[in-house]
């Protein structure tokens, strides 16, 4: 910054001083000598002379018949230019401060950013910078996630480029060492010439590289669980990251694509138009949030860019600071066993508990000698002696501790003894400690090409892997490389024929680690390598050798072909040799594609044969195509110590059927059938297990500006061997969007069907500063323990001391699912100057209708039904239902505009302690009248019931009926200027329970001011009654009353805005409250805000 203001102060002075110059320069060149006739006597004659700027022959006396035009020009004249003048910027800035006498004074602040433009001619910025205190991910149903989502600062011109602050930093140029990852850092890259480029970038990690791989369930779209590097159960995904693969394919993300995703609590649902069976294999490479350490990456290299070769060199770095721990405070007991541990993550346990303090916001316990074991105990006395403990989920039976209770903030377990040596329990007062590592790799790599038909890539790779800095021990294995030679010759070019031969050899250390990945998801199946060894990206057991040949064959009238051998060997533990055989012909009006592949390989343990083929053959006709596929499997493996077949033999069969017509970019109906029979080990060989038959139909009926009609229908059967029962499963998608008689009606229509599951969630409640928070802690029964059925939603910001933290499980029930929502709108308007009387009625009145309804049934008690408004009795797990209309007459006009409202929501979550049912039926009828010019009658009454009902919280359950009038009358002294009057009756019986009811009677007046936006000003003053009968001290008082208190209540509240300039605002806000048996309680907030 330092620079720019000396650049800035440099300019002016320049600009100054030039300035000077002109002004002097004019001065001089226009003298006019004035005449000095009257003393001629007095001076010399050279100073009595009469001199002229212009010589006077050049003079003319007019300049009639003159073609020549003469300009002078001055040179010293320069245009004013304003510093940075090409930038564009958006956004904008606040600085607030929060202060009551009910809560702690906090300062908050915002930023939002955008700069885009020129800093000169060829030098660009664009900049986009956030802070808003929260830290929000994407919830990851878009398809694309907006740059403009980030933070960075980016400096650019044709010859380098600076970056700061979130980094996409990606290597694709590497084989061994590719990678993607989000970092927030710099990073920066420059033309040394036109040929070379250097670059480098140094961050603090975003997350660490996870893979996970599971198999797709029949009939259930999701959630599937992502879990942490280390097994964790609730993991934070960074937003973006993610790659998912089905069977090798990799997918896209989005509502209308194949799947999404919920970053924050680590979730992915497929989408109804992607059935989900139990032949797929799911693969999604991801992210994952992490900070148990600082990690800093570091990432440089150089490229070399000439005529015939091409050279790159990088260096990778990653590494944990191991002494600038975050979630883990280490002690040094805690380093003592992590460098005692080595590499084996079993030894880096430690002792959780540690004293601490009473509080009524902890579950803690005293410590207890049972059996002359020291155990933990829970206790609520503040007179022991009492710990915090944490306790770890060791597995079935290897723990001393099980579940007692989950009802109160946080789970409490119980010590049970072992009986005949045999542990009883599944948790321990354990915590793991997570060891710091590093990776670096460093890489040559670069291809050569000494003529047009050949061309040779190479590349080399050396990696230093510890998976424990704290430790030496274990170090031997940290060391491994990696190299790679491949070539490509194009040996026949004609005008018919490109044949190319090509060979790759590859050599993995068995020490070696990457990054990421090398290989595809499905490099483990295609070599059956999955029931021999652990192969992955994170370990090797053995030295990898890969040789690759092949020739390819391309006509350029009817297609492509490809041969390939390749062979796998892992030191003298397996030998696998696979060809492969690729085909892409277009014959006419027909294409066929065919990939096929035969595997033979040896290990120590297994021998194997695994043959596969995917054909499709199509053909397209004027107005449409048929198409026909065959896939194929057989994957026999033979244990050759017992001579038995392993488990994982199998083999499949699969037919498809399909037509269409239209076109598949604008309207289209596609129809087809599929037939799978799938064989497993039986009685030690092949044999039919189960068979399974798919109906499709896919469509895009109606596409234009006034309608939209597609169609999406998946109906599966599937039938297992020596079972009766024919299981079925169904997804559907219909969308119909219409538009009539010039847009006075509309109509949008959603009907989807799935399968899927439903977690048995889990919830606890965090304190956090006064004002932060959404629920209130009521401590109904005096215990002062903070149990869950105890938690209300805040009525005052001050009030709101905790949030709702989801605890991670993976309990989940399979569900059936129906979705349907449509939105109806009548508007008349346009015939408000129609002549004829009848639609000049009409236009006066509109009706707007929506409902939705989203429902989830237990797949074990209730059969699928199609019907969405079927709500069965006993197998409802989940339910969102809303239904709202609203009838107006005159809306917006004051003139007797009257609005009546009827809305139905219905609600129903199923939770891991029990159910909670929520319902709301509202009437509400609403008059506006405008009288004169100046007063406004506004009349509003409601009658609603609201019900909840909790399956093991009776606290919580309550049937209200309430009646409310609301009348009001408003002075207008202009648009900008009103004062209001008004007075709310209401009554709210509760018809179960207690029997709790409240009269309220409440008194209102405020007022707003505008003063030619540059002041706004609000205020209100409220006097209520309630008349309260119950309980005062329950979670029935507290929704009835609002917060409030039996008895007289006073609230207040007055906000202020001013612009002080075009681009600054300064707000104001300030609300209080005071009941009768208590002080007031005063909160208010003062904010800066600059507009960019």
């Amino acid at each position: 910054m330092k620079y720019l203001y000396c650049i800035l102060i440099l300019s002016i002075s320049i600009n100054s001083y030039s300035n000077e110059l002109f002004i002097k320069q004019y001065i001089l060149n226009n003298i006019i000598i004035d005449s000095l006739d009257q003393q001629e006597d007095e001076y010399p004659n050279f100073l009595t002379k009469e001199y002229y700027n212009l010589d006077k022959k050049n003079i003319i006396s007019n300049n009639e018949n003159l073609n020549k035009l003469y300009k002078i020009n001055s040179t010293n004249i320069q245009n004013n230019q304003f510093l940075f003048d090409g930038l564009e910027s958006t956004g904008s800035i606040s600085r607030g401060f929060n202060i009551g006498n009910n809560q702690n004074s906090t300062l908050n602040s915002e930023l939002d950013l955008q700069i885009s433009g020129k800093l000169s001619e060829k030098v660009f910025l664009k900049a986009s910078i956030q802070d808003a205190g929260i830290p929000l991910q994407d919830n990851g149903y878009s398809q694309r996630l907006d740059e403009f989502d980030q933070i960075f600062i980016e400096l650019y011109s044709d010859q380098w480029r600076i970056r700061a602050g979130d980094i996409d930093l990606k290597n694709n140029d590497s084989y061994f060492g590719k990678f993607e990852k989000r970092i927030q850092g710099l990073y920066f890259s420059s033309k040394i010439n036109s040929n070379s480029r250097i670059f480098g970038s140094g961050a603090i990690v975003k997350g660490q590289f996870k893979s996970s791989r599971f198999l797709g369930e029949d009939g259930n779209q999701g959630p599937y669980k992502l879990i942490g590097s280390r097994g964790e159960l609730y993991v934070l995904v960074v937003s973006g990251s993610e790659s998912v693969f089905v069977n090798g394919s990799k997918l896209e993300r989005g509502i209308d694509k194949d799947y999404t995703i919920n970053y924050n609590a680590g979730e992915i649902i497929f989408n109804t138009t992607m059935p989900i069976t139990s032949d797929m294999r799911i693969t999604v490479n991801y992210q994952v949030s992490e900070r148990n350490y600082s990690r800093f990456v570091s990432y440089s290299g150089i490229e070399l860019d000439k005529e015939k070769i091409k050279l790159n060199v990088s260096f990778f770095n990653e590494n944990d600071l191991k002494n600038q721990s975050l979630q883990q405070n280490l002690s040094d007991e805690q380093i003592s066993i992590l460098t005692q541990a080595g590499d084996n993550n079993s030894l880096m346990n430690a002792s959780s508990a540690y004293q601490q303090l009473y509080s009524e916001n902890r579950i803690l316990y005293r410590k207890e000698i049972i059996n002359g074991i020291e155990t933990f105990v829970y206790s609520n006395n503040p007179d022991e002696e009492l710990y915090s403990v944490k306790f770890t989920n060791v597995g079935s039976n290897q723990g001393n501790y099980i579940l007692q209770t989950n009802n109160a903030i946080d789970n409490i377990y119980e010590y049970i003894p072992p009986s005949n040596g045999i542990k009883q329990g599944d948790y321990d007062p354990i915590i793991k400690l997570i060891s710091p590592e590093k990776l670096q790799i460093a890489i040559i790599n670069g291809h050569y090409t000494p003529n047009e038909k050949t061309n040779v890539e190479f590349e080399i790779a050396s990696s230093k892997s510890d998976k424990n800095l704290f430790s030496n021990i274990d170090d031997n294995n940290n060391d491994g490389i990696a190299t790679k030679i491949s070539s490509s010759n194009q040996i026949i070019k004609n005008d018919l024929w490109d044949i190319y031969v090509k060979g790759n050899l590859e050599y993995i250390d068995k020490d070696f680690q990457s990054v990421e990945m090398i290989y595809n998801p499905e490099f483990n199946r295609d070599w059956n390598l999955d029931s021999l060894i652990s192969y992955s990206y994170v370990s090797q057991n053995k030295n990898q050798l890969l040789l690759k040949t092949g020739v390819n064959l391309i006509n350029k009238k009817l297609g492509e072909i490809n041969y390939n051998y390749e062979n796998l060997k892992f030191e003298k533990e397996y030998d696998g040799a696979r060809q492969l055989l690729d085909m892409n012909l277009n014959i006419k009006e027909m294409e066929f594609i065919s990939n096929s592949s035969i595997l033979n390989s040896e290990s120590s343990i297994y021998e194997s044969e695994f043959l596969r083929t995917y054909n499709t053959l199509k053909i397209n006709y004027k107005k449409g195509w048929s198409k026909i596929n065959f896939e194929a499997e057989k994957n026999v493996k033979n244990n050759i110590i017992s001579n038995t077949l392993a488990n994982s033999n199998h083999a499949y069969k699969s037919y498809e059927l399909a037509t269409g017509i239209g076109n598949l970019n604008d309207k289209y109906i596609e129809i087809g059938y599929k037939k799978r029979i799938n064989d497993s080990i039986i009685a030690n060989r092949l044999e039919k297990v189960n068979s399974s038959n798919i109906y499709y139909l896919n469509s895009q009926i109606l596409k234009d500006t006034k309608s939209n009609l597609s169609m999406f229908i998946n109906y599966r059967e599937m039938k297992r061997e020596n079972y009766q029962k024919i299981e079925k499963y169904l997804n559907s998608r219909l969308i119909y969007n219409q538009k009539l008689f010039d847009q006075i009606l509309q109509s949008n229509i959603l009907y989807e069907t799935n399968s899927g599951n439903l977690p048995q969630q889990e919830y606890t409640y965090v304190e956090v500063e006064p004002g932060l928070g959404n629920y209130k802690w009521i401590d109904i029964n005096g215990n002062g323990i903070q149990e869950l059925e105890e938690f209300e939603l805040a009525q005052f910001q001050d009030e709101g001391l905790y949030i709702r933290v989801f605890l991670p499980n993976q309990i989940y029930i399979n569900t059936y699912q129906n979705r349907f929502s449509q939105s109806f709108i009548l508007n008349f308007h346009k015939w408000n100057n129609s002549k004829r009387k009848f639609k000049k009625f009409l236009s006066h009145f509109s009706n707007q209708s929506q409902y939705m309804i989203d429902k989830k049934t237990n797949q074990d008690i209730e059969s699928f039904n199609f019907n969405p408004f079927y709500i069965p009795v006993n197998g409802l797990l989940g339910l969102i239902s809303n239904f709202k209309n609203s009838l107006h007459y005159n809306r917006g006009k004051q003139d007797y505009s009257t609005t009546y409202s009827y809305s139905l929501n219905k609600s129903k979550n199923t939770l891991s302690f029990g159910y909670i049912e929520n319902n709301l039926e509202s009437h509400q009828l609403n008059f506006t009248h405008k009288i004169h010019t100046n007063w406004l009658i506004d009349i509003n009454s409601i009658i609603e019931n609201k019900e909840s009902v909790s399956e093991n919280f009776d606290g919580k359950n309550y049937n209200l009926d309430e009646l409310k009038i609301h009348p009001k009358i408003t002075y207008i002294f202009n648009e900008s200027n009103r004062l209001n009057f008004y007075y709310q009756y209401s009554t709210n019986k509760n018809t179960i329970g207690n029997l709790e009811s409240l009269n309220q009677q409440k008194i209102g007046i405020s007022t707003s001011i505008s003063n030619s936006e540059k002041l706004n000003f609000s205020s209100e003053f409220n006097y209520i009654k309630n008349s309260f009968k119950g309980n005062p001290n329950s979670i029935i008082s507290y929704v009835i009353m609002e917060g409030l208190q039996a008895g007289t209540n006073y609230t207040w509240s007055l906000s202020a805005q001013r612009k002080l300039t075009k681009f600054l605002d300064l707000n104001f806000s300030y609300f209080g409250r005071k009941s009768e048996n208590s002080n007031s309680i005063h909160n208010g907030n003062i904010q800066l805000r600059a507009i960019f």
